[in-house]
């Protein structure tokens, strides 16, 4: 189940081109999408089914603002009303295809899936795109074949660093003792927590002296569908061993992520990593793309293997442990606006 009234991910900008066969075929919480930049720039998103036989609209061509059925050449504007249907003069009043509400923000495309009137555009999540000048953002892509469940748990439990990511991300003990501060925002979860003269991780450790070490200071809103910010910051160092470093900032990034659901099989990754300006050296943000690339598929080695032993035993070996609190706070979230949407649309079933 999906929750309905909410912006969901479609890519980023770059992913949707003026070109003439330019159509962005998504599948979006088990719905099929189709986007489309009109010449203006402004992107446009419809139910990928003609109204005719189902065709996929994909398939079609753009033509100015409007997109044609290349089956039987419906031609739809774009507010998915038909404007015109070769060898038929007159266009049944019935003849359109669902459009939704889209947004482009932080180089991110967003869809609500739900109620047009609800799609507030101050529910996009903050963060920071590689259009940004104060800052050197890389981004990347990844399909991983898991239930998006399973993708908040992951991401709202960071004690797995120290044992998947142990090559790239994580490598050492204070990912699993660390002291996380978890405070409920709108639609989400904040965690904040330092970490405190620990190694650098595993894929940047070859450009410091062995010993050196830093503390490390993490900021992480999660929020629903399931979208990842995260502030974080590495200092030389110091003597605090509570509040904020009193070392010498080394690195200040930002790593934006958006899982989307394309059903309950499977998830869309779009995600980022990069310095600030100010703590930016030639190839760094290009490195630590490079380290969340890695560390991503170890993600998706994982996720895909426990997706398939869940869904053979889905109620078998569920043994709770301290590490599943982050992912139980933020799955009620979830939990929430499902029952919340069910009981809205029981509401609005005839009685009798």
């Amino acid at each position: 189940m999906f929750v309905r009234n909410c912006w969901y991910c479609a890519g980023w900008d770059y992913h949707l081109t003026q070109g003439k066969n330019s159509l962005l075929a998504r599948r979006i919480a088990n719905e099929p999408l189709v986007l489309y930049r009109k010449p203006d720039g402004a992107v446009v998103a419809m139910e990928d089914r003609c109204c005719h036989r189902q065709a996929p609209l994909h398939l079609g061509q753009k033509e100015g603002d409007a997109l044609r059925c290349m089956y039987h050449g419906m031609k739809f504007g774009p507010d998915g009303i038909c404007i015109e249907i070769p060898g038929q003069e007159k266009i049944p009043q019935q003849a359109r295809v669902r459009t939704f509400p889209v947004v482009e923000r932080d180089n991110w495309i967003w869809v609500w899936m739900g109620d047009h009137a609800k799609a507030d555009p101050a529910l996009i999540p903050f963060a920071v795109g590689p259009g940004d000048k104060n800052w050197n953002i890389k981004t990347s892509q990844m399909s991983v074949r898991t239930n998006h469940r399973l993708e908040i748990a992951n991401l709202m439990d960071l004690s797995h660093l120290t044992w998947i990511h142990r090559k790239t991300l994580g490598g050492n003990p204070a990912w699993v003792t660390a002291k996380i501060k978890r405070t409920p925002i709108e639609r989400g979860v904040n965690s904040d927590f330092w970490m405190y003269s620990t190694p650098a991780p595993a894929f940047a450790q070859h450009l410091f002296p062995p010993a050196m070490l830093f503390d490390i200071h993490m900021n992480v809103d999660v929020t629903l569908p399931c979208n990842f910010i995260l502030h974080f910051e590495a200092w030389s160092a110091g003597t605090a061993t509570e509040g904020h470093s009193n070392g010498q900032l080394i690195l200040d990034s930002y790593s934006c992520q958006a899982v989307t659901p394309v059903d309950e099989d499977n998830v869309e990754y779009y995600y980022s990593w990069g310095s600030s300006v100010a703590t930016d050296l030639p190839g760094l943000s290009d490195m630590l793309r490079e380290g969340v690339d890695a560390a991503f598929f170890e993600d998706k080695t994982m996720l895909e293997a426990q997706h398939r032993n869940v869904t053979e035993r889905p109620d078998g070996n569920l043994v709770s442990i301290v590490h599943d609190a982050g992912p139980a706070m933020m799955l009620r979230v979830l939990d929430q606006f499902l029952a919340a949407e069910s009981e809205s649309r029981s509401a609005l079933r005839p009685v009798g």
